[in-house]
């Protein structure tokens, strides 16, 4: 595999299986419409099984990158296709093409332009793989952007009755701390004639605190508004709310990842000073995400905003985390990502689920469902024990670790943070009783429990949150080195 470009193949095998359903024949029939969603499950397992190539083939005891292809792109301007991982990407591209296939699963009774969907998940499938296995910063910006592209498309064209503003509201917010990111970008190319990745994270740490601030805030316009951090997380619970149910689990499971990535990949290494400057900044708004938006999300009655507010309250345990600069921050962070990913993609398929059958997300239409559907209860506690931090889930590993690096730093914030957890757990058990227990509404007895295509989807994420929440060194085995050497760069 050393002489493959693996990574290239696992980047354009979606794309290339988006490209196989756009020359498939147009029409309603329903033979038609199952030869593109077998296409596409077909082609979201192939790109798995390339990515279990890649974690085969891996070394986790190996400094620097690996799988590394680099091509001439734009010559005579020093800008190349340049791909490589670590074992941080190498978790995020896993997550990803995991998740994926449960998506076109999900949505296999689509009627409504089936082709067009499942190709915009394609695509978006490639692109995402891109930005995490990009190594020069140009390229890194093209696929961070052009994520944006297929998303707003699935918002806006498959989402709920107000989903024309709230796509356009995600694209907006997101783009406008972009164009900070690209001034960024030409600036350091500017000053160190580069963009490879791996040389600016030597070249650029040598810049003046004062450049380096600025720098540091243009990177971070654009990462916290993808995470998203408090106050940009407003186009969230929008967007959750209107998009389908694939659409939210790929939102909440890997496109808020991206903007913890750039401060993995970006901040941290290339601009150490000014990342030690805003640490404080960073807790402020950190802490405000986890107390505030756990608040608020107490105060929801659909199901949807509920969860989204709280993947808004977990990215800050993991923003909080990575700016403690030391190893159980930056590991609990990762886990954390790899951890909300799983447990929030989860309690969206549960969410899809009763809307599929009830046509509403309102929590006070729902009661008594436990008797009506035992299997799906069982599956819903999993993941709200995962999401809450339960003892032997994911989600207690990355809290965990995040706590013990905060209080490192300072004991009083990691009193507040711990209030957070105590937020989630009353809103999360407040939500699992009030839908799973007491009197049976009228309207739910018709419910039917899962289907077997469901019942696959929800096995293999309460598969990952059990065994990961058992097994946490399958994780840390693969980011204990470059966890490490982001620590030295920066403490440099």
């Amino acid at each position: 595999m050393e002489n493959m470009p693996i990574l290239s193949i696992t980047i354009f095998l979606p794309i290339i299986g988006a490209l196989a359903i756009l020359l498939m024949a147009r029409g309603e029939e329903e033979a038609i419409r199952k030869n593109v969603r077998h296409t596409a499950l077909i082609t979201t397992i192939t790109t798995f099984l390339c990515s279990l190539g890649i974690l085969f083939n891996f070394d986790s005891s190996a400094t620097g990158y690996q799988f590394v292809e680099k091509a001439a792109w734009v010559e005579g301007y020093n800008i190349d296709y340049h791909l490589g991982i670590d074992g941080i990407s190498l978790t995020m591209i896993l997550l990803t093409t995991i998740l994926m296939p449960l998506c076109v699963l999900t949505s296999w009774r689509l009627q409504n332009r089936i082709k067009e969907y499942m190709i915009c998940f394609l695509l978006m499938e490639g692109i995402i793989i891109g930005v995490f296995a990009a190594l020069d910063i140009v390229l890194f910006y093209l696929f961070f952007e052009a994520v944006l592209i297929p998303m707003f498309l699935i918002i806006g064209i498959w989402g709920g009755d107000n989903r024309v503003y709230a796509a356009f509201k995600f694209f907006l917010y997101t783009l406008i701390g972009s164009v900070l990111l690209l001034v960024a970008i030409l600036y350091m190319y500017n000053y160190a004639g580069t963009t490879s990745i791996p040389e600016l994270t030597k070249i650029l740490p040598n810049l003046p605190l004062g450049v380096e601030k600025w720098l540091w805030l243009a990177l971070f316009a654009s990462f916290a508004v993808k995470v998203p951090m408090w106050p940009f997380h407003t186009w969230l619970p929008d967007a959750h709310v209107q998009a389908p149910t694939a659409g939210s689990v790929i939102l909440a499971g890997v496109l808020l990842k991206l903007g913890a990535y750039g401060f993995l990949r970006f901040s941290l290494p290339m601009l150490p000073e000014a990342s030690h400057h805003f640490q404080s900044m960073i807790f402020v708004l950190s802490l405000v995400a986890i107390v505030y938006t756990s608040m608020v999300a107490f105060a929801q009655y659909d199901m949807k905003k509920l969860i989204a507010y709280s993947s808004v309250a977990h990215m800050g345990f993991v923003t909080m985390a990575i700016f403690t600069f030391n190893h159980q921050g930056l590991d609990g962070a990762i886990f954390q990502m790899i951890s909300h990913g799983i447990v929030s993609g989860a309690l969206f398929l549960c969410v899809g689920v009763v809307y599929e059958r009830m046509h509403t997300r309102e929590i006070a239409r729902f009661g008594g469902l436990t008797a009506i559907m035992p299997k799906f209860a069982i599956f819903f506690m999993i993941f709200t024990m995962g999401s809450v931090g339960l003892p032997t889930t994911s989600g207690f590993v990355g809290e965990f670790l995040t706590f013990m690096a905060v209080f490192k730093v300072n004991y009083i914030m990691a009193a507040i943070a711990a209030s957070g957890v105590v937020l989630g757990a009353i809103y999360m058990l407040w939500l699992y009783r009030k839908t799973m227990f007491g009197e049976i509404k009228e309207e739910c007895k018709t419910m039917r429990d899962l289907n077997g295509r469901e019942l696959i989807c929800l096995s293999v994420l309460s598969i990952g949150v059990i065994v990961l929440g058992l097994y946490p060194n399958m994780i840390f085995r693969l980011i204990d080195v470059p966890v490490e050497t982001i620590i030295q760069q920066v403490s440099r």
